[in-house]
């Protein structure tokens, strides 16, 4: 192992025992005696849906021809869902409906990619409920496809997401759709510990995913998503935190919690904990939901023992906390909820929003669990997973 993967599997380590250090600090016995058992709740789930996953091969990006892309075969694309021909001009630029997902636009490089993050997850968390050898196996084959062989990777960019027939060959908000590789690179170093990785193949995915980071943090479209205010932006950071622990670049852990602090809750977060943007929104339960999700999962990330993040708060009380105590009413109860319907999907939500789980332990609210323990863990509708992405909470809470 080199120098690199050893800092970064030290680094990836040390992370997560600081999360779980900061669930022990705020906890008394009463208390941490009502978190509920991830690993027997879940396990049923994990290794049916292990099992499945082991009789499907890897299929990357490079089997779905991007017609339309200005890339090559191995470079990302999707277009913008809610971007439609104009009625007026059909052979012009498109027009946006916000919220009204047009079906005929390119997602299949969007689809592997999901794919990918439920298969690889789900694989690591059978092996650390099982450790038997095949689950890590078949996991190692996905990362292998994705990310070394180079006939089937997937170039570290996304230059090409999100475009927009007639106006532009990709956008920085593209990058949302790689936050489905938060919870893939979450499970790699469990894929290491198995022992069915060779050190060379795991120094080839630190690679991928400290270049994929680079360009995040410099290029165009990263930095354009980066300063997004809505969800956007929390979803640049929550990916920027994961893949910083992955690669252990402690530079870009610490200007992650500093941009936590300083940037996404003063400019996201209302007095009374909603998220306003979002409510704006023509699916705004759905946002509010996913947004809370991707916040609770920079907070699981970041935290510390001496810096509990689900806990930080603003002079004027506005945190995590208060957003996490804002929606809890609408999560429990979904009638209650006092804003329009969301124009897609309303029937969907909510589903075992990880963000319960989390907060229930980081801040000692054992009622977050009830909540969470009678929702869906495994949604069907694509438009709900693809706002799901973590639904492995075995890795983000059980070091084995």
């Amino acid at each position: 192992m080199t120098l690199l993967s050893r800092r970064a599997f030290c680094g990836g380590v040390a992370l997560f025992t600081a999360a779980r250090a900061v669930s022990k600090t705020v906890f008394d016995p009463s208390v941490s005696a009502a978190i509920p058992d991830v690993a027997r709740i879940d396990r049923p789930r994990i290794i049916g849906a292990a099992n499945q996953y082991l009789r499907e091969k890897p299929i990357t990006i490079t089997a779905y021809p991007a017609q339309r892309s200005a890339g090559g075969k191995h470079d990302y694309f999707s277009e913008g869902d809610y971007w439609w021909p104009n009625p007026l001009d059909p052979s012009g630029p498109y027009v946006r409906r916000d919220g009204i997902s047009n079906p005929h636009n390119f997602t299949a490089h969007r689809h592997a990619l999901i794919r990918l993050s439920l298969q690889v997850p789900a694989l690591a968390s059978a092996w650390i409920l099982t450790k038997d050898p095949k689950y890590a196996d078949h996991a190692a084959g996905h990362l292998r496809a994705w990310f070394l062989n180079p006939q089937t990777l997937m170039n570290p960019h996304l230059q090409y997401a999100q475009a927009i027939q007639g106006i532009t060959k990709g956008r920085g908000i593209g990058i949302v759709d790689t936050l489905h590789l938060v919870e893939v690179a979450r499970s790699i170093p469990v894929i290491e510990r198995s022992n069915r990785f060779s050190a060379a193949e795991q120094d080839g995915v630190r690679k991928w995913f400290s270049e994929y980071l680079s360009w995040m943090t410099t290029s165009r479209n990263g930095l354009d998503e980066r300063e997004e205010k809505n969800n956007h932006g929390t979803c640049w950071l929550a990916q920027v935190a994961e893949f910083a622990a992955y690669t252990g670049n402690t530079d870009l852990t610490s200007f992650c919690r500093e941009r936590l602090k300083t940037v996404i809750i003063p400019k996201q977060i209302a007095a009374d904990g909603s998220f306003p943007l979002e409510l704006a929104r023509t699916k705004p339960y759905g946002y509010c939901l996913f947004h809370l999700d991707v916040m609770a999962a920079v907070c699981q990330i970041l935290s510390t023992p001496g810096d509990n993040l689900f806990a930080y708060q603003l002079p004027d009380g506005r945190g995590f906390s208060k957003a996490m105590a804002f929606m809890l009413p609408f999560i429990a109860n979904k009638s209650s909820w006092p804003y329009r319907h969301d124009v897609e999907y309303w029937d969907d939500w909510p589903v075992r929003q990880p963000s319960l789980l989390f907060a229930g332990i980081a801040l000692s609210r054992p009622e977050y669990f009830n909540v969470w323990n009678r929702l869906n863990p495994d949604p069907t509708r694509e438009e709900i997973i693809r706002n799901y992405p973590l639904r492995q909470p075995l890795l983000w809470l059980t070091h084995q």
